[in-house]
């Protein structure tokens, strides 16, 4: 026997969409109003079953009292008939009971024959009420005889037969009118709920256009705040973030065209560098070079002290190109990042600003760190503390700066704080700062370094001089990280 290779699986149909999707696929609106006609349909079933209730009832009641007046019908009319025959008596009792709503009365002489009118009225026999009302209505049929007596003999009987029909139509025709009257009712309402709803709904057809134009991008939208007092805050919320976002969109295009300028900035004291430096050195260097060989070509034996003095200032330009380009490295990138632990790429910080800077005191406290705690996070701590320093000294005029960094494993943050005695801030620069950093690109450029990683920045006046305090989050499952820095 062979075995046929199995085919591919048989495709599924499309799943339809389940009630709850095309419910949820609905307009706001009509869902609304679908709610109010379920209401309405369940009012109406509600209201259909007290009617049916009380119908049962109050035709149950009514069907008793005709059978209890019947009795007072042929006993009056034996009363009124005493003298007549028996046969005139009987015929008057017929024409009397003939016309009586909700029972049948059909009168019998005492052989039993029934007793017939030479000209009966004829009795209506179509109602108006259906067959499924009156089946709810109707209750059990009833007959009952009743005897005929006349100067003490029985001269006929009476046979009652229940007929709720015309009660029946009286309730069919209340229900028929409270229908119509609450059918015209709920349409009305309803008209005006649809009315109604789309006049509230309304704004969130703005809020969803307003939506679209800040997904396009678009920040200059707003809305304008409906008369509802909830959609109201709604529509002052959505304004509030288009103006943080237009707020925000402007100050990336400062910060782009600052880091634009910083570049342009950089580059050139890069140049006057090279020149102003660089450009000395290379043309002393050039300068002894050419005056090494000159005398190395006279014809005269050279002068050695002359020699040894040429090669040392040589060696002497040779090291200032070297403590340059080292000065010129470092600023461009610290090279003791990655290299060394990051308090002693801090410590070795401090020592260059205290060679530069003499006549001010810089201190640190770098204790309890780890070796390090990744690239950005040491970078950013590195150039957070050179720029708060630089600030320090260069536009605060401070005498003495105090950075302190550690560690909290209670938060598994890094903590640093950069205080100085100097000047401090004006008080509309601060303002200015705390309300969106619009300040240099020094300090907008460490805000955006610390919350890059999550972090916070805060720059406070200490009064005297200026206190940077940053926090940094760190990850609890770091690992320390001692590759080299390969970017700034």
């Amino acid at each position: 026997m062979t075995l046929s290779p199995p085919g591919p699986p048989p495709v599924e149909p499309a799943k339809r969409a389940s009630p709850r999707l095309r419910w949820a696929s609905l307009p706001t609106r009509a869902r609304l109003v679908v709610l109010v006609l379920a209401i309405d349909l369940l009012a109406a079933v509600v209201s259909f079953s007290l009617i049916v209730v009380n119908a049962r009832s109050a035709v149950q009641v009514e069907m008793q009292a005709t059978l209890a007046n019947i009795e007072l019908v042929v006993a009056d009319t034996i009363g009124l008939a005493q003298s007549a025959s028996p046969a005139s008596l009987l015929r008057t009792l017929e024409l009397r009971v003939q016309d009586l709503r909700h029972v049948r009365v059909a009168v019998f002489d005492a052989e039993g024959g029934k007793v017939a009118l030479a000209n009966p009225r004829a009795r209506r026999e179509s109602h108006l009420a259906p067959h499924w009302f009156a089946a709810l209505i109707a209750p059990t049929p009833q007959r009952d005889e009743l005897p005929i007596v006349a100067q003490g003999q029985r001269i006929g009987t009476a046979l009652i037969t229940t007929e709720p029909l015309d009660e029946i139509d009286e309730v069919w025709g209340y229900t028929v009118s409270l229908s119509l009257a609450s059918l015209c009712l709920n349409l009305g309402l309803l008209g005006a709920l649809y009315i109604a709803f789309g006049r509230v709904l309304a704004p969130l057809t703005q809020l969803a256009d307003g939506l679209t134009q800040l997904e396009r991008h678009d920040y200059t939208v707003r809305l304008d705040p409906p008369a509802s007092r909830e959609l109201a805050i709604i529509a002052e919320r959505f304004n509030s973030v288009a103006e943080a976002l237009s707020e925000a969109r402007a100050a990336n295009g400062r910060l782009n065209r600052q880091l634009l300028t910083a570049q342009d900035d950089e580059r050139r004291r890069t140049a006057l560098e090279l020149h102003d430096e660089f450009g000395p050195c290379l043309f002393a260097l050039e300068a002894n070079a050419a005056s090494v060989t000159r005398m190395a070509q006279a014809e005269s034996q050279p002068d050695r002290a002359k020699l040894t003095a040429r090669a040392d200032e040589i060696s002497a330009i040779v090291g200032q190109v070297q403590g340059l380009n080292r000065d010129l490295l470092n600023r461009l990138r610290p090279h003791a990042l990655g290299q060394v632990p990051l308090a002693e790429c801090l410590q070795l910080l401090l020592r260059n600003f205290r060679s530069r800077h003499s006549e001010t005191v810089f201190e640190g406290r770098f204790t309890d760190l780890a070796r390090g705690y990744g690239d950005l996070v040491d970078l950013t701590v590195f150039r957070c503390i050179q720029e708060s320093m630089t600030n320090a000294v260069r536009h605060g005029e401070a005498r003495h700066v105090t950075a302190e960094v550690s560690e909290s494993h209670a938060s598994d943050a890094l903590r640093v704080e950069i205080r100085d005695d100097g000047t401090g801030l004006a008080e509309k620069r601060t303002s200015d700062l705390d309300g969106g950093f619009r300040g240099g690109i020094g300090l907008s450029g460490m805000r955006e370094r610390v919350e890059a990683l999550s972090g916070t920045f805060h720059l406070d006046n200490a009064a005297p001089g200026t206190v940077v305090r940053i926090v940094i989050p760190l990850d609890p499952e770091r690992t320390e990280d001692t590759s080299p820095i390969v970017s700034v």
